[in-house]
């Protein structure tokens, strides 16, 4: 009898103990579960600020809260039509959640109003990051609203008047300026061996590298993301990639004995996350046959990724100039470019064309065309380069949070 009923209260332990173990678990569960709904996710300025994460973690965390199309939409630098964000752009931006725009003269007409435009810009799409806001500020014959910024001498000009720290000092006295308004991104220095109305410093691989490399170096040190142009190089063209094709012939070797010089200089340096390189149009037939640049495995990932090691942002020169529009439609040569290997595709200047890429790479991912892994490296990439603007030295204008 003793013997039974022991075991009778061993068996009724052990419910109880098994018992209390599941509702231990449940408990748990429900608590961890509450904390996951009850999570209020953090914006991009919070996360940036966070001082207890690494710039890794930060990227992670922004990168996860982000829906395929926000993912998408950083891929793409489009334009407004004119001086103030029209009904038709605001629409777009808050449909696709455009990584940044590109302004030219026609948008700037004055200093209150390009400082309004740029400050509602950083406002709208409901974006989780800021935009990028970029400028062709060369110096010479390409600079814009040179009636409320005097304009650099052009870069030939520079490389014949002083030594290569000349193209440094300006980098840092345009770059103030500029962020005055509201840029944070200059697509300056030009890295060719000649170009088009003395837009290159030297014909001379080695002079125009000290050259751009100095540029480079007072760009950083302002804090003013800048874009090295146009890789791999365009001074071998005879015509302009604005109007059609331009095909040059030069093998790999020539081009690295030359044309790639000035870029090779600026990426040895490892500044990475401070610049972008823009992939020109040109075609290089000796390595990517009859496929512009822009649009070139051959040349983005085995050339600048894989052979230069260049692990910051490419982003693609205008794909409505006429070496891309008149060959290929506007979202099959997006989804070309991002399958090459380009972090940012550049549609400026037709609202319906800026739709026509969104929607075409939407597209892409979500039949499996390009892989979500894909587009996450690009906005690592991406993110990286916000994260070094946003320090607030730099003096990025930043979006509120949706959650504010």
């Amino acid at each position: 009898m003793m013997t039974s009923m022991t075991g009778k209260m061993n068996i009724n332990r052990g419910h109880r103990f098994i018992q209390g173990i599941c509702l231990l678990v449940i408990l748990v569960m429900t608590l961890a579960l509450s904390g996951c709904y009850n999570k209020t996710p953090r914006d991009f300025k919070t996360i940036a600020a966070d001082g207890s994460l690494s710039q890794g973690q930060k990227v992670e965390e922004i990168l996860e809260g982000m829906t395929l199309e926000e993912k998408v939409g950083q891929m793409i630098l489009v334009g407004v039509a004119g001086t103030e964000l029209d009904a038709t752009a605001q629409g777009l931006f808050d449909r696709y959640h455009f990584g940044g725009l590109v302004e030219f003269d026609f948008n700037l007409v004055n200093p209150s109003q390009i400082q309004t435009l740029n400050d509602q810009l950083q406002t709208v799409g409901g974006s989780k990051l800021p935009l990028f806001i970029a400028i062709d500020e060369e110096g010479g014959l390409v600079a814009r609203m040179r009636h409320i910024v005097p304009p650099p001498p052009s870069q030939l000009s520079i490389a014949q008047s002083g030594p290569p720290e000349l193209a440094k000092e300006w980098a840092m006295k345009i770059s103030p300026q500029l962020k005055e308004y509201g840029f944070n991104l200059n697509f300056a220095p030009v890295a060719d061996l000649g170009s088009f109305k003395d837009r290159h410093y030297s014909h001379d691989p080695k002079v125009a590298a000290d050259y751009v490399e100095q540029a480079s170096i007072g760009y950083e040190e302002s804090g003013m993301l800048y874009s090295l142009k146009h890789f791999p190089g365009i001074g071998r063209g005879k015509t302009d990639t604005h109007n059609d094709s331009v095909v040059v012939d030069a093998t790999p070797e020539e081009l690295n004995d030359t044309d790639i010089a000035p870029f090779v200089r600026v990426i040895n340096r490892n500044t990475n996350d401070k610049q972008m390189i823009m992939v020109s149009h040109v075609i290089y037939s000796k390595i990517s046959g009859e496929t512009p640049a822009s649009l070139s495995p051959e040349i983005m990932t085995n050339l600048l990724r894989e052979k230069l090691g260049y692990n910051g942002i490419i982003v693609t020169d205008d794909l409505g100039m006429g070496a891309v529009a008149r060959h290929y439609k506007p979202g099959d040569a997006a989804v070309m470019s991002v399958l090459a290997g380009v972090d940012m595709v550049m549609s400026c200047h037709v609202y319906e064309n800026q739709k026509e890429t969104a929607e075409a790479l939407l597209e892409a991912v979500r039949t499996g065309k390009i892989s979500e892994e894909r587009i996450n490296e690009s906005l690592r990439r991406i993110i990286r380069a916000k994260l070094n603007l946003a320090a607030p030295r730099m003096g990025l204008i930043i979006k509120r949070s949706p959650y504010e």
